[in-house]
């Protein structure tokens, strides 16, 4: 695992030094590494989920110490996750990037960080060494910044990026007390010895001591209202990175939140409780804003949001299952969690793919400027069809199969004989049938705008469709999401051993053949249903083989010259969903007055903006800026008031230093009498 590691840190180097004179040799140096890597790191995830864990002792020298590399089922699962979708990230980015060959000069710096990111997210997941794993988190985060600022000439970007960065620091931050107030009481580095500490003092100081673990992994899972990073930095970034970002690297808190629910000895009732009550509004809240979303990225990153709620309710009913000796419960709700963690990178990084393809062909990410792209671009258009297909739940794709585990064990936990169990557990059925049907709104409005009716802007270049080397990594994609639709059983056999370490504990064992069982079910009813539309359409096409084709134009409701503005903008198709949530967003509307019996044209803007942004960020910042505009007369450009600041600064540090020493001197004294 180690070697691995080496690789990708040696071609980065080889990148650095040797691409600078010829910038398209980045992406495919950097495709071989993380190939190479993948295949690697693989072989060796794929023995861990199959029930082999991979243990090797790295000596870190006099700082670090001994740091164990531990590949557990539950590493074993996010690597094989993260790699493919690194892999597709990779393979799509490098035809992506062709664009700004010989223009910005920052592609191999940026090829060099999408490879040292690479190796940094596996050792995230294999490094079990406190210290060495802050220093890891800490290279992922700078690595991820870079890949971010490629665009750094523009403002937003430098905005969105410095948010991140300052976000992600306090996620760090906050990893950092947890760990240090581990290794402070057990002398230790090792993420072992957390369990036997949580052990040993009371519920209440366990129980903060995973809140503070779960606050930093959930600002990096963007969990509401930690999520406010997120929006802008997606948007920003090159579409392959905001794929890798929002389909593995916000999973990374995921992971630390599942990692730390193994070791952290809790009542699993209460954190249940917690997880499940903020997924839940996370999850809504995050579809609720999607939906009212102009920027086509900003839209998927919202949705991102959504679906890290998905997940955590889903980590939630496992938890409470276990909470309660459930087994049933505890099994269907970590499976649904873990293999939503697998859709969601799948579909997710493929809309984001397609995202970028679009903003290429037509440079903009408005949705209100675009429309009939499925004519010029019939690929992109049926890859974005079939990844919105699967995000909204739909069967026979991939997100339907996870969210059914998850409602499995919803009604399992409405059954448990519990009245607040069975209370939270309708309310979450509701939250996630409403998130369903908010998500359907939100990709017709999406699907429609962009890709049906007719084009609502000129623009000056030739829109075409993308070439194969940039579509194949989504038709790769699409492969596993139909499969994992079709064949859900056997994606669950890989899933025991994952889920087999949360629940061990039960005596009941697991009840994996109940819902294998169940996943069969739905298995054979979706190949009927695949094969009675295939009857379907051969029995239309044989009626209708000697029938002409006669193309005619759009009834247009008896206006005889209509244009595209008579069509759907993408406000005015949600136009009454938005006026029933107004009270619970911040609108900033920009509109011109009607004047005169004849009026010129006048042009209406709406922005949403966030209201727990407003409320968790914007407020304690106009606050701090407030303090700080009375202390700002300390920097007034003149030199000698800042010669003075400094000796006033050393002579404070005498006087603390000499009381200092008489206190010890005093205290000595006393202790002699």
């Amino acid at each position: 695992m180690s070697l691995s590691i080496c690789i990708l840190l040696v071609t980065a180097l080889f990148i650095l030094f040797i691409s600078f004179s010829k910038e398209a040799w980045s992406g495919n140096i950097a495709l071989g590494a993380v190939i190479i890597n993948a295949g690697i790191s693989s072989w060796v995830a794929v023995n861990a989920v199959l029930g082999h864990s991979y243990i090797e002792i790295i000596h870190g020298g006099p700082v670090f110490g001994e740091i164990p590399i531990r590949i557990d089922a539950l590493s074993g699962w996010f690597i094989l996750m993260m790699n493919f979708t690194v892999l597709t990230g990779i393979l799509y980015g490098r035809r992506y990037m062709k664009q700004y060959e010989n223009k910005s000069g920052m592609i191999p710096l940026h090829f060099v960080c999408f490879i040292i990111n690479h190796a940094s997210m596996i050792g995230i997941f294999a490094i079990q060494n406190s210290l060495a794993f802050l220093y890891d988190w800490e290279i992922m985060a700078l690595s991820t910044f870079i890949m971010v600022i490629f665009e750094y000439k523009k403002p937003e970007t430098l905005r969105a990026a410095v948010n991140f960065l300052i976000q992600s620091h306090i996620c760090i931050l906050l990893l950092t007390i947890g760990l240090i107030w581990i290794s402070s009481h057990t002398g230790s580095y090792d993420f072992n010895t957390i369990t036997a500490y949580s052990a040993s003092v009371s519920p209440l100081i366990s129980l903060t001591l995973y809140l503070c673990f779960f606050i930093g992994f959930a600002i990096k899972a963007g969990f509401v209202p930690f999520h406010t990073w997120l929006p802008y930095a997606h948007p920003v970034a090159p579409a392959h990175v905001s794929g890798v970002m929002s389909g593995v690297m916000i999973k990374l808190g995921i992971f630390g939140i599942l990692r730390m629910l193994l070791l952290v000895n809790q009542n699993y009732l209460t954190i249940g409780y917690i997880i499940l009550t903020i997924s839940i509004i996370s999850g809504v809240y995050g579809v609720v804003l999607a939906i009212i979303q102009h920027n086509l990225k900003k839209l998927l990153a919202y949705h991102s949001i959504e679906n890290i709620g998905i997940i955590g309710i889903g980590i939630g009913i496992g938890a409470i299952g276990i909470g309660i000796k459930n087994p049933y419960l505890a099994f269907a709700g970590f499976a649904g969690a873990l293999l939503h963690v697998l859709n969601h990178s799948l579909f997710k990084s493929l809309l984001f793919y397609g995202a970028g393809t679009v903003y290429q062909a037509i440079h903009t990410l408005n949705i209100d400027s675009m429309g009939g792209l499925i004519k010029k671009m019939p690929h992109t258009a049926f890859l974005f069809l079939v990844s919105a297909m699967a995000i909204c739940g739909l069967p026979p794709f991939n997100g339907f199969v996870s969210e059914f585990l998850i409602y499995l064990g919803l009604f399992e936990g409405v059954h448990s004989g519990s009245l607040s169990i069975t209370t939270f557990c309708i309310l979450c059925i509701a939250g996630l049938a409403l998130i369903g049907g908010l998500a359907l709104l939100c990709f017709t409005k999406a699907f429609g705008i962009i890709f049906l009716g007719e084009a609502r802007s000129q623009f000056d270049n030739d829109i075409k469709e993308a070439e194969k080397s940039k579509l194949f990594p989504g038709y790769l994609i699409v492969i596993f999401i139909i499969f994992i639709g079709l064949f859900p059983q056997l994606i669950l056999k890989l899933l025991t051993n994952p889920v087999s370490l949360f629940t061990s504990g039960l005596k009941d064992g697991f009840p994996a053949v109940m819902i294998g069982n169940n996943l069969r079910s739905i298995s054979l009813v979706t190949w009927a249903f695949i094969l009675a539309i295939a009857l379907i359409a051969t029995i239309k096409r044989f009626v209708l083989r000697n029938k002409k084709e006669v193309i005619t134009p759009t009834w247009a409701c008896g206006y005889v010259a209509p244009n595209s503005k008579m069509q759907y903008t993408a406000s005015s198709y949600v136009r009454s969903y938005r006026k029933l949530i107004r009270p619970f967003l911040l609108m900033n509307k920009k509109e011109g007055d009607i004047k005169g019996v004849f009026s010129s044209p006048i042009h209406s803007e709406t922005h949403p903006y966030d209201k727990i942004e407003a409320a968790f960020v914007d407020f304690p910042l106009k606050i701090m800026n407030k303090i700080m505009a009375r202390v700002r007369f300390i920097q007034n450009g003149n030199m000698r008031y800042y010669i003075l600041y400094g000796v006033i600064f050393i002579f404070i540090i005498m006087i603390i230093s000499l009381l200092s020493g008489i206190a010890a001197y005093l205290f000595n004294l006393i202790k002699q009498m």
